[in-house]
C-alpha cells in the first residue's frame, strides 16, 4: 500500500477485533497480578498499535456498538436475539480501551439505536464523496456489500497469514456475483445465523450463490418461483416475507445521524504520559514503548529502562539515543489464529536477537574462581541448571548459568565425567553455600535436588519466580517463557528448537555446540533474574513476603528432601491385588448381564445408556451427549441409584476398573530402578487453594472411602528395621471455620472435645447429644460439611434423601444454631466483591474476577470460592507450617527418621522401630501447634509395616 497517500482512512470495528483478540488467548488468558483478565484489551490494543504502525494511515477512528439496533429490532424483534452474554473479560476491557483511545487522540464513534455497521458504511460513503480511500478493518463478510472502489474491506490475516485486502473484483469473484451490493440479496436468501437473520427456509450458502446467478435479486428470485421444483419451491414461496424482511435486516445503513469532519479524524501523536498511566495501571510492560515506535520516525526513540522518551525533551539530554531494534519480520497481529500462532503472529515481543546482551561460557578453572569471587560480592545472584533429563533421579548435570544484571550471564559447561564435573562444582560450593546472598532460580527445587544428586546442598535465603508469581496470581500459567513474554515481552529460545520435539526421537542438550548452550542457559538466568526483579517489589506491595519466605520457600526444601527419599512398594502385594480385582470385575459384570437380560460392552457408554434407558427405561427424560447417546456419567449414575439395583454394581465396576489400571496396574512402573521406591513430585504451584499436588505418580488420589481402595496402602511399605508412620488432622477444615469465623457454639464443642456432628445434630434437632440417632449425626455431617463447600438445598437434599423443602429447613435451622457462621460467609462475599480477593490465616490470596459477574451462575461460583478458599487454603497453610517445623525438629534432634508423603490433612512418615515414639510424639506436638488457636487442632497418629495398617 503507498503510504505517501494523503486521504487514506482506516475505520476499525471495534468489537470484532476486541472479541477476535479475546478468543485469540481464551485458552491461555493474560492476567494481572491482582488478577484482572487483559486478554481483549490487549489483543484490540496490540492490533492497533500494528495497524498503524504497518499502515501509516492519514485518518483513523473505532467504531462501537452503542445501546440496541432499535432500526432493526423495530422490524424483527429477534434480530440478534441468540446472541450469548458478553464475557465478563469484554465488559471490563471497554472502559479501559476508552481510555486508551482518548489518550491516543483517535475518535471513538458510535450512534445510539444503529449498529456499528451502519455508522462504518455512513463515514466510509461520506468520505467516498471527498475524495478518500476508505479501509474498513473488519472480518465481518456483512461489509462486502459497502465495497467500491473507494471503499475496501481491511481483513486481519488468517492463522499468521498477510492481510487480505477485499476490493470490488474480490468481493465479486468470492461470492461469484456481478455487483458487491448482491452480497444484500446473498444475505437475505441464506440468513445469517451471527445476527439471528431469518432467510429463506431450505436455502443454503451454495443454493444462494446458485440463485444469485439465475435470478440476480431476491425480488427477482420471488418473481419467479415458478421456475423452481418440488420441496425447494414450496419453502421459498412459503417463507418470501421473510425473505424481503431478511433483506431488510442485512442491509447496512448509509445515512445514520453522523457527520463527516475529516479533521476529526486526523492521526495525531498520542499523548504518550496518559497512555502510560493506563498500560502501568494494566500490566503492560512493554506495550508503551512498541506505541512509540509506530508513531516515531526511525532512530528517535530513547531507551532508558523501560520508558520511552522523544528525542529533543529535557528528559532525554541525561541519556543515550539508541536506534530501536525492530523484528526484523514484522507481521500483523492475527485476530483468527489460536494462542500459538496469535503469539508467533506478532511482532511486538523481542527475542535474543534484537536484545543487548552479554552471555559468557567460561571453561577454564582459573576464570570459574574469578567468577565465583565476583559472586561472592553480590547481594542477589540468579542461577540455573541444564541437565540431560527433566527426571532429577536419573539427570546429568550439563551445565551451569548465573546472572545478577540484566542483559549479563555467564554460562559454565560441565564435563561428561562425573570426576571432573564435582571439581568444578568445589569451585562453586562457597556460592551455594553462603547464607547471607539470595540465590533465585525458576523451579528451584528441581535445581536443588539435582545439586543435592552431587552432593551440592543451596543453603541460606532464596527466591522461586515460579513460587513469586503463583502467590501473587495463583489461577494463572507460572512456566518461565509464558511470564516472560507476559511480563517481560520477550520470546526466549524454545528448547525443542535445540534438541527437537518430545518424542523417542529427542535430542540430549550436551549435543549442542557450545555457543547454542551458552545462548539458551544464560538467557534463562537473565530472564528469571529480572522476573525476580519485578515481582519481588510486588510480594512486599501485596503483603505476601511473609507466606513467601516463612512458608513457600522453606517448605520447598522440605518437599525436594521427600521426594528423593520416596516410598518402598510392595510389588507382590500388588500383583495379588490385580488378582483379585480382575476376579471381582467378572463377578459383577456376570451379575450386571443378569440383570440387564443380556451381554454387552461395559466399556462402551453407547451401549450402556441403550441398556438403562432404551430398555430398562430408568429415566424417561434420559439426557443425551453432543455425539446422540446418552449421558452415562458417575453423577447421572448416582441419581439412579435407587431406581434400580444393576446401578450400584456398574458404580462399583467402574471403581474396581480405575483402581486396577490407574493404581494397581500402573505403579510397578513407577519404582525407580536404583532405589527400588516411589518418587511422587509434590508441586506448590498447582492448585490455587494453597493445598500441594501430587504429580508422577499421583499419591493424593488413592481412594480412601470404600475398603477396596484402602487395601492399596497396604502396598506402602516400611523398610527393613522400620516402620511406617501416619499422622492425620482431625476434621481440620470444619476446626478453622469455627475459628475464623469465631463461632462460639462450635468452638465451644471443639474446646469441649465433642464429636462434633452429634453436637451439631443434637443442636440442630433439639435433642440431647446421647439421644442423637447415626442417621441425624448422617444428616449433621453432611451440612457440616456442605456449609464449607456452599451447599444449597437441592445438594442437601439429592445428599442425604430428603426432600427440598426439608432440606432447606435444616440449612436455616443450622446458620440459626451457628449464626456467627452466617454472618461469616455474608462478610467473606462483601469483603470479595469490594476487594476482590479473600485471605487465608497466614494471608495467603484468592482472587475473584468473577465475584461482581453479571452471569449469575459465574459470580455464585465465585461466592462460593470466596467462602470455601480461606478455609481450605488455612489449612493447606497449617499443614506446610507443620511440615516445616517437624523438619527443623527431627534434624535438631538428630532423628533418622524421614517425613516421606504429604496426602492433604495426613503427613505419613518412615521411622527406625527405635525412634517410632519419640518421633511420634514430636510429630503430633508440633502439628497441633503449627499454628496458634483457639479451636484444638487435633491429630490422630497411628504406626504399622504398612500405610494401611499405619492409618
Amino acid at each position: 500500500m503507498d503510504a505517501t497517500q494523503d486521504k487514506r482512512l482506516f475505520l476499525i470495528d471495534a468489537y470484532a477485533m476486541i472479541f477476535r483478540g479475546y478468543y485469540a488467548l481464551i485458552r491461555n488468558p493474560r492476567l494481572t497480578s491482582t488478577g484482572i483478565d487483559t486478554s481483549a484489551i490487549f489483543g484490540f490494543t496490540n492490533s492497533l498499535i500494528e495497524l498503524i504502525r504497518k499502515e501509516k494511515p492519514t485518518h483513523l477512528a473505532v467504531v462501537f456498538d452503542v445501546g440496541r439496533a432499535s432500526v432493526r429490532t423495530d422490524d424483527y424483534s429477534d434480530y440478534k436475539a441468540n446472541r450469548s452474554e458478553t464475557p465478563e473479560a469484554i465488559k471490563i476491557a471497554v472502559p479501559y480501551i476508552h481510555r486508551i483511545l482518548e489518550a491516543m487522540h483517535i475518535p471513538n464513534l458510535g450512534v445510539e439505536g444503529y449498529e456499528a455497521d451502519d455508522v462504518i458504511g455512513t463515514i466510509a460513503c461520506k468520505a467516498e464523496k471527498e475524495g478518500y480511500t476508505t479501509f474498513m478493518v473488519t472480518p465481518d463478510k456483512d461489509f462486502a456489500q459497502l465495497v467500491t472502489d473507494k471503499i475496501k474491506i481491511y481483513k486481519p490475516g488468517l492463522k499468521g497469514g498477510d492481510i487480505e485486502i477485499l476490493g470490488v473484483e474480490e468481493v465479486k469473484a468470492k461470492y461469484e456475483i456481478e455487483d458487491p451490493k448482491q452480497v444484500i440479496d446473498f444475505l437475505a436468501m441464506m440468513g445469517d445465523a451471527v445476527d439471528n437473520i431469518p432467510g429463506l427456509e431450505g436455502v443454503g450458502e451454495k443454493t444462494a450463490m446458485k440463485f444469485l446467478k439465475e435470478f440476480g435479486s431476491i425480488e427477482n428470485l420471488l418473481a419467479n418461483t415458478d421456475q423452481l421444483k418440488g420441496k425447494l419451491k414450496e419453502k421459498v414461496e412459503a417463507s418470501a416475507e421473510r425473505g424481503i424482511l431478511s433483506k431488510k435486516l442485512a442491509t447496512i445503513i448509509c445515512d445514520a445521524p453522523i457527520e463527516f469532519h475529516q479533521e476529526q479524524y486526523d492521526l495525531e501523536t498520542p499523548d504518550f504520559e496518559k497512555v502510560k498511566e493506563v498500560f502501568d495501571e494494566i500490566e503492560f510492560r512493554r506495550l508503551y514503548e512498541n506505541l512509540y515506535r509506530a508513531f516515531a520516525p526511525t532512530g528517535t526513540v530513547i531507551v532508558s529502562g523501560n520508558n520511552v522518551i522523544p528525542s529533543g525533551t529535557e528528559a532525554s539530554q541525561s541519556v543515550e539515543i539508541a536506534q530501536p531494534k525492530v523484528a526484523k519480520q514484522a507481521m500483523q497481529l492475527d485476530l483468527f489464529a489460536n494462542f500459538e500462532e496469535l503469539e508467533q503472529a506478532t511482532s511486538t515481543k523481542s527475542t535474543i536477537t534484537e536484545n543487548d546482551h552479554l552471555y559468557q561460557f567460561i571453561n577454564n578453572h582459573k576464570a570459574q574462581r574469578i567468577l565465583v569471587n565476583n559472586l561472592l560480592q553480590q547481594k542477589v545472584v540468579c542461577f540455573d541448571t541444564e541437565t540431560t533429563s527433566l527426571n532429577e533421579l536419573e539427570a546429568e548435570l550439563v551445565g551451569m548459568s548465573f546472572s545478577y544484571k540484566k542483559g549479563l550471564a555467564y554460562y559454565i559447561p560441565l564435563s561428561e565425567n562425573r570426576e571432573e564435573v564435582l571439581q568444578t562444582l568445589e569451585i562453586f560450593r562457597p556460592f551455594f553455600e553462603k547464607e547471607d546472598l539470595l540465590k533465585i532460580a525458576h523451579n528451584l527445587k528441581f535445581d536443588y535436588k539435582i545439586l543435592k544428586q552431587y552432593d551440592i546442598t543451596v543453603k541460606g535465603a532464596m527466591f522461586d519466580t515460579m513460587i513469586a508469581h503463583y502467590l501473587l496470581n495463583p489461577d494463572g500459567r507460572h512456566g518461565m517463557d509464558y511470564l516472560s513474554e507476559v511480563y517481560l515481552n520477550y520470546k526466549p529460545v524454545s528448547i525443542e528448537t535445540i534438541i527437537g520435539k518430545k518424542g523417542k526421537n529427542q535430542g540430549n542438550f550436551r549435543d549442542a555446540d557450545l555457543r547454542t548452550q551458552t545462548d539458551y542457559a544464560a538467557e534463562d538466568a537473565d530472564v528469571t533474574f529480572q522476573l525476580y526483579e519485578l515481582f519481588a517489589p510486588q510480594l512486599k506491595k501485596e503483603g505476601l513476603e511473609d507466606l513467601f519466605f516463612k512458608i513457600e520457600m522453606p517448605l520447598m526444601e522440605v518437599l525436594a528432601k521427600m521426594e528423593l527419599a520416596g516410598i518402598s512398594l510392595d510389588e507382590k502385594w500388588l500383583s495379588q491385588e490385580s488378582k483379585d480385582l480382575e476376579n471381582d470385575l467378572k463377578q459383577l459384570e456376570t451379575k450386571i448381564f443378569e440383570l440387564s437380560g443380556e451381554e454387552f460392552n461395559m466399556n462402551s457408554p453407547r451401549q450402556l445408556g441403550d441398556i438403562l434407558f432404551e430398555k430398562l427405561q430408568l429415566d424417561p427424560k434420559a439426557k443425551k451427549t453432543k455425539t446422540g447417546q446418552y449421558a452415562t456419567s458417575e453423577d447421572v449414575l448416582q441419581k439412579l441409584a435407587s431406581k434400580h439395583e444393576i446401578i450400584q454394581h456398574i458404580l462399583e465396576y467402574r471403581t474396581y476398573q480405575k483402581l486396577k489400571s490407574t493404581y494397581v496396574d500402573a505403579l510397578p512402573s513407577q519404582i525407580d530402578k536404583d532405589d527400588k521406591r516411589v518418587h511422587t513430585n509434590f508441586s506448590q504451584t498447582t492448585a490455587a487453594t494453597g493445598r500441594l499436588a501430587s504429580v508422577n505418580p499421583n499419591l493424593q488420589n488413592i481412594p480412601i472411602r470404600t475398603l477396596r481402595g484402602q487395601q492399596i496402602r497396604g502396598a506402602f511399605v516400611s523398610g527393613e528395621g522400620k516402620k511406617i508412620i501416619s499422622a492425620d488432622y482431625s476434621q481440620i477444615e470444619l476446626r478453622l471455620i469455627a475459628e475464623i469465623s469465631g463461632e462460639e457454639n462450635m468452638i465451644k464443642a471443639f474446646q469441649n472435645g465433642e464429636d462434633i456432628h452429634a453436637s451439631t445434630a443434637a443442636k440442630l434437632f433439639k435433642i440431647p447429644l446421647e439421644e442423637v440417632s447415626k442417621t441425624q449425626r448422617g444428616q449433621a455431617k453432611t451440612v457440616n460439611f456442605g456449609i464449607i463447600y456452599g451447599q444449597g438445598a437441592f445438594g442437601l437434599a439429592e445428599q442425604t434423601g430428603l426432600s427440598r423443602t426439608e432440606a432447606k429447613q435444616m440449612i436455616d435451622a443450622y446458620f440459626a444454631t451457628y449464626p456467627k457462621l452466617k454472618e461469616y460467609m455474608a462478610e467473606q462475599v462483601n469483603k470479595a466483591r469490594e476487594l476482590g480477593y479473600v485471605e487465608t490465616l497466614l494471608g495467603r490470596k484468592r482472587h475473584l474476577k468473577d465475584i461482581n459477574s453479571g452471569n449469575f451462575v459465574v459470580k455464585g461460583h465465585a461466592e462460593r470460592n470466596a467462602i470455601n478458599a480461606p478455609i481450605q487454603g488455612s489449612a493447606a497453610d497449617v499443614i506446610k507450617m507443620a511440615m516445616i517445623k517437624i523438619d527443623h525438629e527431627l534434624q535438631t534432634q538428630n532423628l533418622k527418621t524421614k517425613m516421606l508423603l504429604q496426602v492433604h490433612d495426613e503427613l505419613i512418615f518412615e521411622s527406625p522401630t527405635d525412634e517410632v515414639e519419640a518421633a511420634s510424639k514430636l510429630i503430633k506436638t508440633e502439628m497441633e501447634s503449627a499454628v496458634k488457636t483457639q479451636v484444638p487442632l487435633l491429630v490422630e497418629v497411628g504406626v504399622g509395616n504398612n500405610w494401611l495398617e499405619a492409618h
